[in-house]
């Protein structure tokens, strides 16, 4: 499956790893076919350079070590494709849209609102529930 992943999964397995995120992340290196929105990495950088001045080095340690794609997403995509409370978070889900992914991992709840029958729009718990068959 094609996979991406949003700013808050990323900085909580960067950040505060634990079990359930590590072994989401597991998951999705070993089996499915992950990208990342230029948008998300760039959210990432300021996030942490803004909240953890000093962590720097630990987010390019991670994005070098991490086996992924990167995507281009426009600031300004096509409007009114869907409803999304923030509009921030509109160009980063329709670049998943442009990149006919499969599966979007957030912990931010304003996508579990959108009606999209696709991508599948999942919390890491979420997606270790439906698709580890390890549990």
């Amino acid at each position: 499956m094609r996979v991406m992943l949003d700013t808050n999964v990323l900085l909580s397995a960067i950040l505060f790893p634990g079990q359930g995120i590590e072994r989401c992340l597991r998951l999705l290196v070993e089996k499915h076919h992950i990208l990342l929105s230029s948008l998300v990495v760039a959210e990432m950088e300021e996030v942490v350079h803004r909240k953890f001045p000093g962590k720097e080095g630990v987010l390019q340690n991670f994005l070098e070590g991490f086996s992924f794609e990167m995507v281009f997403s426009s600031k300004h995509p096509e409007p009114g494709l869907f409803e999304i409370r923030d509009p921030a978070d509109y160009p980063i889900l329709y670049a998943a849209l442009l990149e006919d992914v499969d599966v979007f991992i957030t912990g931010d709840k304003d996508f579990m609102d959108v009606a999209l029958e696709r991508p599948e729009i999942l919390s890491p718990r979420g997606f270790l529930e439906k698709y580890d068959m390890r549990r």
